[in-house]
């Protein structure tokens, strides 16, 4: 049997990891500025982590939601008090696309609605309700065609709010800093009139956090710097540090019902020992502190590197524009100075590192990319 050919991989295998790096087997090491698509948030084989994620799974690595877990009611209780949210409920799941699918779904049994308002670029999964809130036909199959969600401009609050004033609408989900769209951040004005619209209408706000959560950019949550609250927001990615989880944080005036949400694997044993591992180290070691230290680090920098075009992000989520050859360039960025970054179309370098990393390896990266840029000038 083959694999099923639908990834573009690069010719490299890490097969170790130590804090904001990876290593082949024949022991080259690469500095990951990528943290596995945003997964990385505590950096590779943290040893807190190590051990938490040991213990748990030699003593028990799994049972089903048919019983009590008092390991889901402290993650709980220390997601609550981290992100400002103690008074949210919490539901756990595998992913960020079933995170975003359970938002969905809340959204629709609480209204009474079908609709779902999204945004152009935006990115909520693979499954079917969160592919086709997706904007991107590419990945969207005729199965996941509805007519259901309405598409309208990222950052326009007025086409938003006219159709909101409909009163059909369940939701708006949007991102907190769009990830996969190059790192899009929306406005203050645009954020704060969606949550007065959605207020005004009786339509439930859905912050998608997966990517931008998490203290990635400087703070707990993305939205917090726009100064709003959601009525859900969706984690994974960073949550457990590359163990699979997503997250489902809930308003208090939402309704719960028993077997309205439900999951096999979602909250299991494991999965909590890693999450609370996380949180852990984030707040021992200031990870959110120094993610919006470093990052504002490397956006200064790299506004004053001469061909470089619209640096953007917050905290450790950042992207930039090379004209024509940022593909070419994240290439080069590995193959010959052996740094992983990302990238979103033939243009658009991105950055999700570790939220530990240093500015002294931030520093490697900005010579790097000096001496690629002067060399294509």
């Amino acid at each position: 049997m083959e694999l099923f050919d639908v990834y573009s991989l690069y010719e490299i295998e890490p097969v170790k990891g130590e804090g904001s790096y990876v290593f082949t087997a024949d022991g080259v090491r690469y500095l990951d500025l990528y943290g596995g698509h945003a997964v990385i948030s505590i950096g590779h084989a943290h040893p807190r982590y190590v051990e938490a994620v040991s213990k748990q799974v030699a003593a028990l690595g799994f049972y089903s939601n048919s019983v009590e877990n008092s390991l889901q009611l402290r993650l709980a209780d220390r997601l609550g008090k981290m992100s400002g949210y103690e008074d949210y409920r919490l539901f756990l799941c595998n992913s960020g696309a079933e995170a975003n699918e359970n938002a969905m779904k809340l959204a629709s049994f609480a209204t009474g609605r079908k609709r779902i308002l999204a945004f152009s670029n935006a990115f909520h999964g693979r499954t079917s309700g969160a592919v086709a809130a997706t904007d991107n036909p590419k990945i969207v199959a005729p199965f996941n065609e509805t007519d259901n969600v309405v598409f309208v401009p990222f950052n326009n609050a007025e086409a938003a709010g006219k159709l909101l004033e409909s009163g059909e609408f369940a939701a708006i989900i949007v991102e907190g800093i769009q990830g996969v769209a190059g790192i899009r951040v929306p406005s203050e004005e645009f954020m704060q009139s969606l949550r007065q619209k959605a207020t005004e209408t009786g339509t439930l706000l859905i912050l998608d956090e997966i990517q931008s959560g998490y203290g990635r950019t400087g703070r707990f949550f993305a939205h917090q710097h726009y100064g709003i609250k959601p009525d859900i927001i969706t984690c994974a990615k960073g949550i457990a540090n590359g163990f699979p989880m997503g997250a489902v944080l809930i308003a208090p005036s939402i309704e719960a019902r028993k077997g309205m949400l439900g999951t096999t694997f979602g909250g299991n044993h494991l999965a909590c020992a890693a999450a609370l591992a996380v949180l852990d180290v984030i707040e021992s070691e200031n990870l959110i502190e120094n993610a919006a230290s470093v990052g504002r680090y490397l956006i200064e920098n790299l506004k004053e590197i001469p061909g470089l075009k619209d640096v953007r992000g917050k905290g450790l989520m950042i992207g930039f524009d090379v004209d024509g050859f940022g593909s070419a360039m994240r290439r080069r960025l590995l193959y010959e100075k052996h740094i992983f970054t990302g990238g979103a179309g033939e243009s658009t370098v991105r950055l999700l590192p570790a939220l530990g990393l240093s500015k002294d390896q931030a520093d490697v990266f900005l010579n790097a990319i000096k001496q690629l840029v002067d060399q294509n000038a």
